[in-house]
């Protein structure tokens, strides 16, 4: 099992990369989210500079926000200045288009959109529709200046659900998805996967299969809902409450249950905000701190529906067997000051003893 953090793209912040690398960490990836954080692009390459082994890249950037060839264009410079240490994470933008009170792109334009990005970072040309203009389009000077298409920059794809995740086994060299309990088991995700594989005629032999989720330590006899992991995980746990609130507010769905016992209660705060600027409140504060009101509502129950949180024999038991359900990598995400203290704990109290 390789190991990573997730961060918030923060430009004064490029020291934690160095810090997950001393550590031991395989990876970081680098939220792309243009109304919250800085740059994804600039603080990836401040990153690269500071860093000699640590595996880099967005997580996940966002397709309804940038075209197919920048962002290959993007990625292709970070290989040159960190060659074979970059990956492109792809996803449909939920907080990044949410956050401008749109929505993420479709199934079909996300699929279409695949289609292209795979191709340009092969180094292929391939026929690629803008402005209602259809022409091939290829980077062309890739090979000695500028840009480097090699070593080959895997795209591993954001799904969260079973379309989304066949097309990571159509276009993509990895899948990026949510575990139980918020999330899809290891098996249903690969078999998701496989589908979409097989209508490109693929195989899945090197497919890398990662996991978002939300990581606590707890000390001996801690509680589950100490205050200590209330601040370090807590405006993780109220993320994902709030994901859904836009397709539960409009109508489209229900609550989740292992939400329904503080819908209302949430809806509550969140409609202390006008209308129009709802949305604002919801993403607003992503991953990096709580609302008034909200620590009231995370309890014991609720972080270990949304987190993987326990004592450092109970995570490792938690993660041999996902590893022995075929899952890769572990990204722990985290947007706030926690994040430093957490990386050294992890590291010392679980990753040395896998």
């Amino acid at each position: 099992m390789k190991f990573g953090f997730t961060v918030m793209a923060d430009i004064d912040e490029i020291g934690f990369f160095s810090h997950a690398e001393a550590l031991g960490y395989h990876s970081v990836w680098v939220t792309d989210s243009q109304m919250l954080f800085s740059d994804c692009y600039a603080v990836l390459a401040l990153a690269a500079r500071q860093t000699t082994k640590l595996h880099i890249g967005p997580g996940t950037a966002i397709c309804g926000t940038r075209i197919p060839p920048v962002h290959a264009a993007a990625m292709a410079t970070l290989n040159r200045i960190a060659p074979g240490r970059v990956f492109l994470g792809i996803g449909t933008g939920h907080t990044a288009m949410r956050s401008m009170g749109q929505r993420p792109m479709n199934i079909a334009d996300y699929g279409e959109y695949l289609r292209v990005l795979a191709a340009l970072l092969r180094g292929d040309n391939v026929d690629y529709t803008f402005n209602g203009v259809t022409r091939p389009v290829g980077l062309l000077m890739h090979e000695f200046k500028y840009m480097n298409l090699e070593p080959r920059i895997p795209l591993y794809v954001s799904g969260f659900g079973p379309r989304a995740i066949a097309l990571a086994g159509e276009y993509g060299d990895g899948v990026v998805f949510a575990i139980p309990p918020r999330g899809m088991p290891v098996a249903e995700a690969l078999g998701h996967a496989r589908q979409g594989a097989g209508r490109a005629d693929r195989t899945l032999s090197d497919f890398h299969t990662a996991a978002l989720t939300s990581v606590a330590v707890l000390q001996p006899g801690e509680a589950v809902d100490s205050d200590r992991i209330k601040a370090a995980i807590g405006p993780n746990v109220m993320a994902s409450v709030g994901y859904f609130y836009d397709a539960v507010s409009k109508g489209r769905s229900d609550p989740p249950p292992f939400l329904a016992r503080i819908w209302p209660r949430y809806a509550a705060l969140v409609e202390q905000t006008p209308p129009e600027h709802r949305y604002f409140r919801v993403h607003e504060f992503h991953y990096t701190q709580l609302h008034p009101g909200e620590a009231e509502l995370i309890d014991a129950q609720l972080i270990r529906d949304t987190c993987l949180v326990g004592t450092p024999d109970e995570l490792i038991e938690r993660i041999r067997q996902l590893e022995r359900e075929g899952l890769r990598e572990l990204t722990f995400a985290s947007g706030n000051a926690g994040k430093w203290r957490l990386a050294e704990d992890f590291a010392r109290l679980v990753m040395a003893k896998l």
